[in-house]
């Protein structure tokens, strides 16, 4: 029951000595049974099953297994009659059995036989499951995915709102606590069980509703984040003219309202929707885009607009490309759309700080006000922006990792990944503002008047930036260049999220990838239309309000708990040792066991108490308009009691059986069935082994669970 780390080399050395003590205790245990007996040939069979995580490496390793001689104080090998099976030197992942045949006679133990066995159902998932083809195509998509164009229009707007550096105080406080910890639970969960967003639930039954739960919102985040795509994609082509066409009011969209002086409000901050005047820019997006002015509101859509359904088609096309035949596709894309931003950006930067003015967009970025530590809101926009910046809880993170090798080290992943996404956002912070500077000066407006989030800001704000530049155009295509790459990897990671959480939940599906992938992007596809349309912004404005807000914290929440004090830090960490060689540290397994809990608790209570109904500029949606936002919100976080309740009506037993078999991993009903909901100790199961009597013989079942290397 000690923990010893030794060398590969010496593993078999460390198997030599556990079998000196085991058939130690097994003579010992032997003893009564045979005092005072006389027959020769008098035997008994100890079968032991040794799980070890990649146990024999190749042939020749499992060749110095079967060719040990002895035992030291055991009495020597008679003789080997079995043949040590071949193993599988390439992507063997996860356990596999080494069984080992001990006989008992009076003169000693004998060991006759070694086999390597393959369970049944490990064999064949291990044959089925594809893996990246390179481990920088996970970290790529990885990045690619928790890198988004939030990170370009929220992060650095609540950086300026909520004082400037000091907001990176509780920024950095929460990512170390909580956004961290949470990151490597969900890359460490999806590696060692292999499967998507609902399969990984196989630790705690019951709670597999919370898979479902993570692979609803992420369809829901589809139908309208692929808009925004169309959008980028749209002005993207938009951009190929001499003059581009949000400079002027002399277009057929715009109204009289339409003026090219942007003038300042002193009692408010600009409102890109003001009634009396309008910028160019303004207009386009919301008249020459969207079509704004044809809806009265959401109960009056209209048709889908063709120019946006066929870049939404467009986008479809590239997604469903890039996510037919799996990580094999989808890891060569991410090449591009996650690299590509980084190149932009740089481009951008190196552009804006040479502007005028910049240096004070960059200066009213990063100033410091420490009392604004004081507020409460303030800490509560860093813990919102961890939750949803990094992409915990989307099932994206347990889907990418499914598909890594068994032992790829997922701790430093979660550490690489984690500090880049928060860097860029950091970086991004400059491009934004320096720009912003650059338009305060310009306009000669507080620089709060140009300061906005959202789609505001890359749809308006920034093109009225970039229109003013020599080569306006090019700067234009690169920037929606830059929007386009951001925005399709993070599609991609949601699509990927649902479609391996089906596959691997229903087997069947794994024969058809090719027409389910189809199946899900046309379904997407056709419920997008619903934001395309005259009135589209206010569908879109509806999902992203309710879609993923509080049910996505609800369903990060309900996965803590599941793996901390359900399945147990304990076991979770023992699952990661068999995977990198080593247990989390202290730190990590007090953060999984309450800190993160805590902190998801807190961020649930928060986003229920301060919610607000969703508007759009000066329109408020009816009230029926937010009661079916409320529907699509619970409809996702209702999954975690149907299908608890589902499951536990489902189960034979009495009540305490059925409990009992809901929250114990699938892998040890067998021990519900003895009557022991877990067992974790060699000397549990050998002392609860029983005798079966096979005529003279008597064969002693003995799970030994070795950690080597």
């Amino acid at each position: 029951e000690r923990n010893i780390e030794v060398p590969e080399s010496q593993w078999l050395v460390l198997l030599t000595l556990v079998f000196r003590q085991v058939c130690e205790a097994a003579r010992q245990t032997w003893k009564p049974f045979h005092e005072g007996e006389t027959k020769r040939n008098q035997l008994s069979i100890w079968k032991i099953i040794i799980w070890r995580t990649s146990f024999l490496h190749s042939q020749r390793e499992a060749e110095k297994l079967h060719n040990i001689s002895s035992f030291s104080s055991l009495s020597p090998v008679e003789q080997m009659s079995s043949v040590v099976a071949p193993t599988k030197e390439s992507n063997a992942m996860g356990p596999k059995e080494m069984e080992l045949i001990l006989v008992k006679e009076q003169n000693g133990v004998q060991f006759t036989n070694s086999t390597l066995i393959n369970p049944a159902q490990a064999s064949i998932e291990t044959e089925e499951r594809e893996t990246w083809s390179k481990k920088i195509d996970f970290l790529l998509s990885v990045i690619g995915f928790a890198v988004d164009l939030a990170n370009v229009w929220r992060f650095p707007y609540l950086c300026y709102k909520n004082g400037g550096g000091a907001f990176l105080v509780p920024y950095l406080f929460f990512m170390v606590i909580a956004g961290m910890p949470l990151f490597y639970m969900e890359l460490a969960l999806g590696q060692f069980n292999r499967e998507g967003a609902a399969g990984v639930w196989k630790i705690c039954p019951i709670l597999k509703g919370v898979g479902f739960t993570v692979i609803l919102i992420s369809l829901y985040v589809g139908f309208f984040y692929n808009v925004i795509i169309a959008w980028a994609l749209h002005y993207f082509f938009s951009s190929f003219t001499m003059d581009l066409p949000w400079i002027h009011c002399n277009n057929t969209w715009n109204s009289l309202n339409c003026s090219d002086t942007r003038f300042s409000n002193s009692s408010d901050s600009f409102d890109i929707n003001d009634t009396y005047k309008t910028t160019p820019a303004a207009e386009y997006f919301e008249r020459g885009v969207l079509h704004l002015h044809q809806s009265k509101g959401i109960d009056d859509l209209g048709l889908p607009r063709w120019q946006l359904t066929s870049c939404l088609v467009v986008v479809i096309v590239l997604l469903y490309f890039s996510l037919w035949k799996g990580v094999k596709t989808s890891g060569k894309v991410v090449w591009i759309t996650a690299t590509m931003p980084y190149v932009v950006l740089t481009a951008l930067l190196l552009r804006g700080v040479t502007l005028p003015g910049a240096i004070d967009g960059i200066k009213a970025y990063l100033s410091v006000d420490f009392y604004r530590l004081c507020e409460a809101s303030v800490w509560i926009d860093a813990a919102t922006q961890i939750c949803f910046s990094l992409g915990v809880g989307f099932g994206v993170l347990i889907a990418f990792s499914s598909y890594n090798k068994f032992t790829n080290n997922c701790y430093r992943d979660a550490i690489i990944t984690t500090s880049v996404n928060s860097l860029t956002s950091f970086f991004s912070g400059f491009v934004i503002f320096s720009f912003l500077g650059y338009m305060s000066q310009k306009h000669n407006v507080p620089i709060g008047d140009v300061a906005k989030d959202g789609p505001g800001l890359i749809f308006i704000i920034y093109p009225e930036a970039i229109a003013t530049l020599p080569l306006s155009s090019a700067w234009a295509v690169v920037f929606f260049i830059m929007l386009l790459t951001l925005g399709i990897d993070s599609a991609m990671g949601g699509m990927e999220s649902v479609i391996t959480g089906l596959i691997d939940e229903f087997k069947f599906l794994h024969r058809h990838r090719e027409l389910f992938t189809l199946f899900i992007v046309l379904s997407t596809f056709l419920t997008s239309l619903f934001c395309v349309t005259n009135g589209g912004i206010y569908v879109f404005t509806l999902l992203d309000h309710f879609a993923a807000g509080t049910s996505i914290l609800f369903g990060v929440l309900i996965e803590a708990i599941g793996v901390a004090w359900f399945y147990g830090v304990g076991q979770f960490s023992d699952d990661i040792k068999q995977m990198i060689g080593r247990r989390p540290g202290l730190y990590w397994r007090l953060c999984w066991k309450f800190v993160s809990p805590c902190f998801l608790l807190f961020v649930v209570v928060v986003s229920i108490v301060t919610f607000r109904p969703p508007n759009y500029g000066t329109y408020i949606f009816p009230d029926w308009a937010n009661v079916v936002g409320w529907i699509i919100a619970t409809s996702s976080m209702a999954m975690v009691p149907i299908y608890a309740t589902y499951k536990f009506c489902s189960l034979p037993g009495s009540f305490r059986e059925k409990l009992a078999y809901a929250i114990t991993p699938e892998k040890e009903h067998g021990l519900v069935e003895n009557g022991e909901v877990r067992q974790f100790t060699v000397s549990k199961y050998c002392l609860g082994g029983e005798f079966f009597n096979l005529g003279q013989w008597q064969k002693f079942h003995c799970l030994l669970t070795l950690n080597m290397y």
